[in-house]
């Protein structure tokens, strides 16, 4: 079991770190739908909006989107990990 989670975690920072380049730059299709229809024009920054990662990249550099992708997989991982550690060891005991 714990050769498929660390097969997962490579795999996984493998895709942040590689594919995230060729994710589009341009308008998402939630993005795309809102200007279609007048929306986008009513629209606000949310309050992470200058935040270190925001849109996808490491302080608004486009070039280091596959950074932040990894970024975000190892807090992903260390964040869930440490919740599943935590659940798994309060069922043990209870």
């Amino acid at each position: 079991m714990k050769r498929f989670f660390a097969w997962f975690a490579v795999v996984s920072l493998v895709l942040a770190g590689v594919v995230s380049y060729f994710a589009d730059s341009d308008p998402d299709g939630l993005d795309h739908v809102t200007e279609e229809h007048g929306i986008a024009e009513h629209a606000q920054d949310h309050p992470l909006a200058g935040s270190p990662l925001a849109d996808y990249a490491v302080g608004g550099d486009d070039r280091l989107t596959g950074l932040a992708g990894v970024i975000g997989v190892v807090v992903t991982l260390l964040v869930a990990g440490g919740l599943f550690w935590l659940l798994r060891t309060k069922s043990a005991k209870g």
